[in-house]
């Protein structure tokens, strides 16, 4: 089939089967991720390096790349902004483009009674080790005149995993047998080698680039030989900073042919009696429809809201009947709450947050900002 006639939209069969493994289901480092894709999706590998590459140049798939378990590598939090109406667009510009340590950037509403609703700017934000989250995120209000912020670093998290292919069609309700596994936020520390490694393994692939050798020109580009970045790649994975090979997807914005993977993101909130928080994630973990979930303290502007999660749909109904099957859930559990709510997602972009000590130093010394006092 000729490259302009390769098919690229989601609802293309092969494609379909493609990216609901391709999304999020090729866990840790894989040698031939690409053939791992072939192998669970029973697409062959050529049609798969061929379909992924053609969806990537037509903007289906907006970046194929090694994710990390950066809440093992950098220290991160959900932040909340409060901002005037009239400075949104202009901070979240700023968010997106210009602050390399901001990924997930949205605007959220929800009912004006929600506690918490005049906080409309919502980031993700990571700082490499040795640095402050809250000396960044302070550097970042004062540009983008900000009112106030309230940082949520996660304490516990219990899925990460955006596979909006595999999700869609799933019953209200539907969920593991099994509790969600809880997964802890800790720092591992890195030697220079590790680093070289992990700069080169995370950063995204053309299209050029898919293919059964996929690591053979980025060991090159870290001055290894292949077989130590394969060993190094391996021994990172084992030490818990490996996440998994991912075709990402447009959530919002329409891709080839018009088409939307997901019209709604929601952001759940509840609040669960203190000490079980755990037990409250776990379930709530339990639910495919979870793209994430995890332990966050909202703290008095949220109204104390402990327990956090997103998901994604067309309908934005159906999103609300997940969220009552999952509601349903946690008392039938006997897991309690005295108060939930729903933040919808509207503006929203996505890129993955930089954690390199180096960038964060130069962002700063071209700001003629001394790194050391962001310390």
């Amino acid at each position: 089939m000729d490259v302009l006639d390769t098919p690229v939209g989601v609802d293309d069969p092969v494609n379909a089967a493609i990216l609901k493994v391709s999304e999020d289901r090729i866990a840790g480092f894989q040698r031939d991720p690409l053939g791992a894709v072939a192998a669970a999706s029973g697409v062959d590998v050529e049609t798969v390096i061929a379909r992924i590459g053609a969806m990537l140049r037509a903007g289906t798939i907006r970046r194929v790349r090694q994710t990390l378990l950066a809440t093992n590598l950098a220290h991160g939090a959900l932040v909340a902004w409060q901002i005037a109406p009239e400075r949104l667009d202009d901070a979240f510009d700023f968010m997106f483009g210009a602050d390399p340590f901001s990924g997930h950037v949205v605007i959220r509403t929800a009912d004006p009674a929600t506690p918490g609703s005049n906080y409309r700017l919502w980031t993700t934000l990571k700082v490499p080790q040795g640095y402050s989250l809250e000396k960044h995120a302070e550097f970042l209000r004062k540009r983008v005149g900000a009112d106030k912020f309230r940082l949520m670093p996660a304490k516990r998290l219990f899925v990460l995993g955006v596979g909006h292919i595999r999700r869609r069609g799933l019953e209200p309700g539907a969920r593991a047998e099994v509790l969600a596994e809880t997964q802890d936020a800790r720092i591992v520390e890195l030697s220079g080698l590790e680093w070289r490694v992990l700069d080169a393994l995370k950063r995204e692939f053309a299209p050029q680039e898919l293919g059964r050798d996929l690591w053979r020109a980025r060991a090159e580009e870290a001055g290894v030989a292949l077989d130590e970045f394969y060993r190094v790649a391996e021994s990172l994975q084992t030490r818990g900073v490996i996440g998994r090979f991912s075709t990402f997807l447009e959530h919002v914005k329409p891709t080839a042919g018009n088409q939307r993977v997901t019209r709604y993101n929601a952001l759940f909130h509840w609040r669960v009696a203190p000490g079980r928080e755990l037990d409250a994630g776990a379930e709530v973990g339990r639910h495919y429809i979870m793209t994430h979930a995890y332990w966050r303290e909202g703290g008095p502007e949220f109204r104390n809201v402990n327990v956090m999660g997103v998901a994604h749909g067309l309908d934005k109904d159906v999103v609300l009947e997940h969220k009552a099957a999952i509601d349903r859930h946690l008392e039938e559990a006997g897991i309690p709450f005295d108060y939930t709510n729903v933040f919808w997602g509207g503006r929203s972009e996505i890129k993955p947050s930089e954690i390199s000590p180096l960038a964060f130093a130069e962002f700063y010394r071209a700001r003629e900002i001394d790194p050391e006092t962001m310390r």
